[in-house]
């Protein structure tokens, strides 16, 4: 069987943060065959991403998207096509948009019809989506979608005043159209957290499942032994900007003298996190590593008392996952954005605080100072992450939610 997987991410950037995954292209070996077309120029190492496909053969190809796109292109746009006289425009607009769009598949529909792939996977609902739904109308093969963010309430994408500029507004008007195309011809849909659900539900699309991401099971260690180090070791993993910015953890550290934190990320905060270190006279007690390769992180999470961390995002966060996967006592906080908490946490296996230096420094000295409290929110952690997010169940689900829809698909044909 064969599988054509497009995506519009960098792959070579995965394989340098060290972020790929078993068999995350082809669960449970289903495949023998896997294609994966990239919406972009990258050139991965196809020795480096074999493991993503298990035994299956692995090809890759190109397919970049144009920078004639207006979703990528501003000189298009002006902000008077906002308004609400502008609005026969802006239809014009979006179907100029398609057009380009048909126009770039085209190649995409040929080199389908070449494989010949008894199913599409499209990790994420970008142009990769749309592509998957004109090679599904004309050649028939069926596709699913996974949805990793809720694009209502994602930062990165707001879609209404006064929630961004004219320009995001204008970007979110026609990507939500490109969107919605993905989804309704779609076999099926796969939100990777319950925080997507309210978006399908808007998009009108109720073809969905949700799916957890598959986690690299094999290099998480159990934590078995809670006695606690001296200095006690608090673990922060995460991209260091605006919407997982750790800056109160850090400052709660300074309040907690036999503390000492790492934190494993980069990004644009990182400078000024290491001058708030600097400030706070914490350069014994914090340290800062860009990156640590995701095999490597996940092996020596165990080895840390907590895990404490700052996202914003509405979805509940991989290094979240990870941490209640090993059975770590994890400390987050309550989300102030739109749409409320995450659902996945609510319950007792995790200790939720205000994004506050108070917030942060009682949460850590309480797990200090009770070992009993600290044991019962590790091993509570380790059985709910089990029961809901453990990597075997999830590749598995995959596996049947595939088989489901090739097997539909077969049944409807004459």
């Amino acid at each position: 069987m064969k599988l054509l997987v497009i995506i519009p991410d960098s792959l070579s950037s995965l394989i340098q943060k060290g972020e790929i995954t078993d068999r995350y292209y082809n669960p449970g070996n289903l495949f023998d065959e896997v294609h994966i077309l990239t919406c972009n120029d990258d050139k991965p190492d196809s020795h480096e991403l074999q493991k993503t496909v298990g035994t299956a053969r692995l090809f890759l190809h190109n397919l970049p998207e144009e920078e004639r796109f207006l979703i990528h292109n501003t000189r298009w746009f002006k902000p008077w096509l906002l308004e609400p006289w502008a609005k026969p425009f802006l239809y014009l607009v979006k179907e100029y948009q398609f057009k380009l769009l048909n126009d770039w598949a085209q190649p995409g529909i040929e080199l389908a019809r070449e494989i010949k792939p008894d199913l599409i996977r499209c990790h994420g609902n970008d142009t990769n989506a749309y592509l998957a739904g004109r090679i599904k109308l004309e050649l028939g093969i069926p596709y699913v979608v996974s949805l990793h963010t809720n694009p209502d309430v994602d930062p990165r994408r707001r879609p209404l005043p006064p929630y961004g500029s004219w320009w995001e507004q204008l970007y979110s008007t026609i990507f939500d159209a490109i969107e919605i195309q993905g989804l309704i011809h779609a076999d099926r849909v796969l939100p990777v957290y319950q925080s997507i659900i309210p978006y399908l539900e808007r998009a009108g699309c109720s073809n969905y499942e949700i799916a957890y991401n598959v986690l690299p099971g094999e290099n998480l260690i159990r934590k078995e032994d809670y006695a606690l180090h001296h200095p006690v070791r608090v673990i922060s993993v995460g991209r260091h900007y605006v919407h997982k910015n750790p800056e109160n953890i850090i400052r709660a550290v300074g309040d907690l003298p036999n503390v000492h934190l790492t934190l494993v990320g980069d990004g644009p905060y990182q400078e000024r996190l290491q001058a708030l270190v600097s400030e706070c006279g914490l350069e014994d007690r914090v340290v800062i590593i860009p990156a640590i390769p995701n095999s490597k992180l996940c092996s020596m999470l165990h080895e840390y008392d907590v895990f404490a961390v700052h996202v914003e995002a509405f979805g509940i966060s991989k290094t979240v996952l990870e941490a209640l996967l090993v059975g770590m006592p994890v400390i987050t906080n309550l989300r102030e954005g739109i749409g409320g908490q995450v659902p996945e946490l609510d319950g007792d296996f995790v200790m939720r605080v205000n994004d506050t230096s108070d917030g942060y420094a009682r949460a850590i000295r309480k797990l200090v100072e009770d070992d009993a409290l600290r044991e019962s929110q590790g091993r509570k952690a380790y059985a709910r992450a089990q029961e809901n997010w453990a990597s075997a169940k999830t590749e598995m689900k995959y596996v049947e939610i595939y088989k489901q829809v090739m097997s539909s698909v077969r049944k409807k044909r004459p």
